[in-house]
């Protein structure tokens, strides 16, 4: 079935105009970034492929890179910049929706705030938040980027950020693209050797986020600190 055999307003486009766009589906969704099939099958047949094979998670289709994408048949190099162009948008949107709330009051306040920037990565990263006396976000910085398994962390750089910012507290984050949160002996160990080389400066290490795609293991809540 292509869509033009669909009545009209069960088309995606003309079903967004009438109903809106939360009556469309997933698959109608991508249908309408795809903008067409191949010759074999509609673009909603090849969205809904395309969202079966991450099992229907836009996480996992946002994982996806130019070359993953154009396996399927009907989507091409234009096809795929344009999805991936799509999913970059919406996780710009929900960044700059998590950093409206200025201050930080729990660890998914944090989470909220880091998700976006490295929960999709498929290599760690070890990010930082710089706070204030009131919890108000005074920046948030990329300390170091490493492999699939681990990343290196200097001490010194953290601390140095934190002096020119005039921080009193700060809260450090790292993903795992495992998906596993649980944290590894060497997270035990930086999160302990930050937290006494910032006892030495008067500034408070508040809380070690690890963060995955759908979840976080904050080291403040489990009392590891």
């Amino acid at each position: 079935m292509n869509i033009k055999s669909l009545a009209e307003e069960e088309r995606p486009r003309e079903k967004l105009l009438l109903r809106g766009k939360q009556s469309l589906s997933d698959a109608e969704l991508l249908a309408i970034i795809l903008g067409s099939g191949s010759k074999s099958e509609s673009s909603i047949t090849l969205a809904q492929r395309i969202l079966a094979s991450v099992n229907h998670n836009w996480n996992e289709l946002a994982k996806l890179t130019i070359r993953d994408l154009c396996k399927f048949n009907g989507v091409g190099k234009v096809k795929a910049i344009e999805i991936i162009t799509s999913l970059e948008i919406g996780r710009r949107k929900s960044l700059q929706q998590a950093l409206k709330k200025e201050k930080i009051s729990s660890s998914k306040d944090a989470y909220n705030i880091l998700q976006p920037i490295i929960g999709d990565l498929m290599v760690e990263e070890f990010w930082v938040i710089y706070l204030s006396r009131s919890n108000k976000i005074l920046s948030k910085e990329k300390i170091s980027q490493g492999g699939i398994t681990g990343t290196m962390v200097d001490n010194r750089l953290i601390f140095k950020h934190a002096l020119e910012l005039n921080a009193v507290s700060l809260i450090i984050s790292h993903n795992h693209p495992s998906g596993n949160i649980q944290p590894s002996n060497s997270d035990i160990q930086i999160t302990h050797e930050i937290k006494k080389a910032g006892n030495l400066l008067n500034i408070t290490l508040m809380d070690h986020l690890i963060v995955t795609q759908t979840s976080f293991f904050s080291f403040a809540d489990e009392n590891l600190m």
